[in-house]
């Protein structure tokens, strides 16, 4: 039976995900990668241009993953403060149940490649950001405050509060070998993180 097109290339970027997963790793070549697959590295190369090219898949499929989650929770959660608060939480099950992609999401697997993947990264992080400041801008805007609106200076800080803090929590996820759970923290720590 034929390959669908594209099978081959999502097995790749599965097994290379999964490799990235285990906690004792080094960094992963496409011998490797070739060898768990059981298959040349010419074939992962009729697949992707080179191994930078697989981790820009890696990196696509957060992106869609994270910002189509973070669309779905603007539009199931009217109250900004709360959408926030979700989508730090969403980020941090995301990586919980993907833990090969947090060793992409922290830049741990990016050291040594090249450097363009590492600023993907960072743009990821600055639209996320961007995506908690209109969270938290429409609740500047709402009522329920004595009418107060933040200045567009509070929010980039509260924003940036919650972006670091995720990364916090991806780091010691990677570090502790995926022993500690990103979202082990969050219910104690929510109180404090949505304080603006």
């Amino acid at each position: 039976m034929p390959r669908v097109k594209g099978e081959r290339r999502l097995e790749i970027l599965k097994a290379l995900a999964g490799m990235l997963e285990q906690p004792k790793w080094g960094k992963i070549t496409t011998a490797a990668l070739a060898e768990k697959l059981d298959v040349s590295e010419a074939a992962l190369y009729r697949h992707f241009a080179s191994k930078a090219q697989m981790y820009e898949g890696l990196i696509e499929f957060i992106e869609s993953s994270v910002f189509t989650l973070a669309n779905k929770i603007a539009q199931d959660e009217a109250d900004g403060h709360r959408q926030a608060m979700k989508l730090v939480e969403m980020l941090l099950a995301f990586a919980e149940k993907n833990p090969g992609m947090v060793r992409v999401m922290t830049g741990d697997a990016l050291v040594g490649e090249h450097e363009r993947l590492q600023a993907r990264m960072n743009q990821f992080y600055e639209r996320f950001e961007s995506t908690l400041k209109q969270a938290l801008r429409e609740a500047q805007l709402r009522p329920g405050d004595g009418g107060q609106k933040a200045f567009d200076a509070d929010v980039a800080a509260h924003a940036g509060m919650l972006v670091r803090y995720a990364l916090g929590c991806l780091h010691q996820y990677a570090k502790s070998g995926f022993a500690k759970k990103p979202t082990d923290s969050l219910n104690q720590s929510r109180k404090l993180l949505s304080t603006p």
